[in-house]
């Protein structure tokens, strides 16, 4: 039994160390694709129709903002159409409805359209929506989000060839600086909207369209099947549907599309579910289908990464559970020393990650960065994931047993400044999710092998189980702070 411990903790930090070299590839080749200078490509001689799609659900702080932003969109009178696809069921339905009468009275083309039942979520909202759009590209805009007005002509040109299926665009950050919450989810996000993004873009791997701020061929989304509602993550597995079928994607880091961040836990929390659980699910639906495709080695390597992405955080959690009794053991059996050389790479996997962030950081903010604020902000990034990973992994082990939940919303608060007071949100959570005990005693776990570092005299784990301490302590706290 603990030889068989022993054996799964190593496997937990090899294929840690395995995703982090996938990691590092994507490091690599983005900094040799941002070397080369792209060239803007020019617009078209006519500009085509577009449709853009807005899928709401009870949207009551941010859907005035949304709408006014898309009816703002500079293009050519008679080529823009606007849908709201509105499933709410709370007063954003009245709200929106008087806004789209607005925007009709002074032109703009802009529907309401209302479903009977919320079938499928936001993947069905948008499969109904196909009939009904006339565009021959297809814009898709979360409610958080705000595009500039000179957003369709910029994006649009980098349709340079007719197999292109997907321009997308980097998010930017309207409440970045709000809490130390969203700055560490700005600083994770940020990574992937540059190195891992214009990477495997670089490196004509596969990407993924991330949800919204990005523009369809409404071609593309019709060969590859539609949108489908049988996982939480609808456009990553659309994303490899089309792709698996030849079309080609296009990643634009230098338009950006500002948008808001969860400042809550529950917030975050619900946000992260989906994300992980949806990647799980599409994971179960494609890998092998992509493992067995004509593409090369190196892309389905890299494509086994990213549809495991969320992976990481049940071999994360895995491990972080098992270090603690490995500790125990570990004087027992001198003859498995090698497996405990195995923490080295722990340490290198570390040094990976803090390289691909840096090259993150220094690409966006270099006039701002210095060694040691992105040494704090690198160090509690990773210390709020390790405080997720139990949250995280329960999702990812649902999604591959194939458990079906609901698609639940991220809450929208419509918040910038610090002064402003989220609890008068009504989409804020009311009570404490039952696994944040569970989470509260894995604080007081990982401070049993602190305190046995000290007994034993190893400090081999100290720093680990002090940033697991800080992690799951920080969740707690924030999940307590941020419920009614």
């Amino acid at each position: 039994m603990e030889i068989t411990m022993l054996v799964l903790y190593g496997a937990c930090l090899v294929f840690l160390f395995f995703y982090s070299l996938a990691q590092l590839h994507l490091t690599v080749l983005y900094r040799r694709f941002r070397k080369k200078t792209a060239e803007t490509p020019s617009p078209p001689l006519h500009w085509p129709k577009i449709t853009v799609q807005l899928p709401l659900y009870n949207e009551l702080y941010v859907a005035e903002r949304l709408l006014q932003a898309v009816a703002a969109l500079d293009y050519p009178p008679g080529l823009l159409q606007i849908l709201v696809l509105d499933d709410s069921t709370d007063e954003t339905v009245s709200l929106v409805a008087k806004q789209v009468q607005i925007l009709q009275s002074r032109g703009v083309t802009i529907e309401h359209i209302r479903r009977i039942e919320r079938t499928g979520y936001k993947a069905g909202a948008l499969q109904h929506a196909m009939p009904l759009s006339t565009g021959d590209f297809i814009v898709i805009f979360d409610a958080d989000f705000v595009p500039e007005p000179n957003f369709l002509k910029k994006a649009l040109p980098y349709f340079t060839s007719n197999r292109i299926g997907v321009v997308q665009t980097r998010w930017g950050h309207l409440n970045r600086t709000y809490s130390i919450l969203t700055q560490l989810q700005a600083f994770g996000l940020d990574a992937h909207f540059t190195v891992e993004q214009g990477g495997r873009n670089g490196g004509n791997h596969f990407i993924n369209f991330n949800g919204t701020a990005g523009i369809w061929r409404k071609e593309t989304i019709l060969d590859a099947g539609g949108w489908q509602p049988d996982t939480l993550t609808e456009d990553l597995d659309l994303s490899y549907r089309a792709q698996l079928r030849g079309w080609e994607f296009k990643y634009v880091e230098e338009i950006a599309v500002p948008a808001e961040l969860p400042v809550t836990m529950s917030a975050l929390r619900s946000q992260q579910y989906r994300w992980t659980k949806g990647a799980a699910e599409t994971a179960r639906k494609h890998l092998l289908r992509v493992l067995k495709s004509n593409k090369s080695v190196t892309t389905k390597w890299l494509a086994f990464f990213h549809l495991l992405n969320s992976s990481v955080f049940v071999a994360v959690l895995l491990a972080a559970i098992l270090s603690v009794p490995v500790m125990l053991v570990q004087p027992k059996y001198p003859e498995v020393t090698h497996l405990f050389a195995l923490s080295s790479v722990f340490k290198i996997s570390f040094l990976i990650l803090a390289f691909f962030y840096w090259t993150s950081e220094r690409q966006l903010y270099s006039n701002k960065l210095s060694p040691w604020s992105f040494s704090l902000r690198f160090s509690l990034f990773l210390v709020m994931s390790l405080g997720l990973s139990l949250h995280n992994a329960l999702a990812v082990i649902e999604g591959f047993m194939g458990r079906k939940t609901p698609f639940i919303r991220t809450p929208k608060f419509n918040l910038s400044a610090q002064k402003e007071n989220w609890r008068q949100n009504k989409y804020t959570l009311p009570q404490v999710p039952p696994l944040t005990w569970v989470e509260g005693l894995l604080c007081l776990y990982f401070l049993g092998g602190v305190v046995l570092a000290f007994v034993q005299q190893d400090f081999g784990f100290l720093p680990y189980h002090l940033m697991l301490l800080l992690g799951f302590g920080l969740v707690f706290g924030y999940t307590l702070r941020h419920s009614k």
